[in-house]
């Protein structure tokens, strides 16, 4: 809980006043303000988009996985490749 903590000091004010926050029931993310969390049942299962997203973003920025040839040491190297593939996702995705 502590850490969560100092997570949300470290989110912009735009993303604190301006977004929706879905978690699971787990008690660790209390300090998220009650108007702003939205709890996911398990009968709604709306979590499974971005848990899609995220494994293909696992699976296509090969440099996140450890294991791999491409890992990278660089945070730099790790941000670039992140914001290349969701231009390349959003500008591939949203003209369908």
């Amino acid at each position: 809980m502590e850490a969560g903590k100092r997570l949300w000091d470290k989110i912009p004010e735009v993303y604190k006043t301006n977004t929706l926050y879905f978690t699971d029931k787990c008690s660790s993310y209390n300090f998220i303000p009650e108007d702003m969390h939205i709890i996911v049942k398990e009968v709604n299962r709306l979590t499974n988009h971005v848990e899609r997203l995220f494994c293909t973003l696992r699976q296509r920025v090969s440099r996140l996985v450890r294991s791999t040839l491409a890992f990278s040491k660089k945070n730099e190297n790790h941000i670039g490749a992140i914001k290349y593939f969701i231009c390349y996702y959003n500008l591939r995705y949203s003209l369908i």
